[in-house]
């Protein structure tokens, strides 16, 4: 496969063997190879029944695996790191997620690229803004900063709203 550019986002809200959620995800940017750009780390309110904030950001890689292969490293890395499967939306060490891929879209039973909710996500999305601002998605063809824009028109300022943190 030619070398094609990924967008993965990055989150934890748990800590674990490198530390408090920033320095997992500093770790995980570290060990995922092949990063070109990654956005600053952003603290975001919890969803769903965790209580602890996220540390979320996006990496931008280089890479010659297919996206599969690439979702099979990215869970062995998150295995490495601690990360069991569990409660949905529950406190964890690293999440890793294929967001935006250069080839365009792929869809199998166990991963679809772009990821289903990304556009939904302001965790996602600011920090993806801030490295990729004019990658298209390949389903509404709108741009990440246009995504962005959508999206934080909607929400309330007051909750749902990354926010850089130390």
């Amino acid at each position: 496969m030619p070398r094609t550019s990924y967008a993965i986002a990055i989150g934890s809200n748990r800590r674990g063997r490198h530390g408090s959620p920033t320095r997992e995800v500093r770790a995980a940017i570290r060990a995922l190879g092949g990063v070109t750009v990654a956005s600053p780390i952003l603290h975001t309110p919890p969803l769903g029944p965790s209580r602890r904030r996220f540390a979320n950001a996006v990496a931008l890689i280089h890479s010659d695996e297919a996206p599969p292969a690439l979702l099979r490293r990215l869970k062995a890395i998150e295995r490495r790191f601690g990360r069991r499967r569990g409660q949905h939306w529950g406190a964890r060490v690293i999440d890793l997620d294929i967001v935006l891929w250069s080839g365009g879209s792929w869809g199998e039973a166990s991963l679809t690229v772009p990821h289903r909710l990304f556009r939904a996500r302001d965790f996602v999305l600011a920090p993806l803004v801030q490295v990729a601002p004019d990658w298209r998605d390949p389903v509404s063809g709108h741009s990440v900063r246009q995504l962005y824009a959508r999206l934080t028109r909607r929400l309330p300022t007051s909750r749902g709203r990354a926010g850089v943190g130390p």
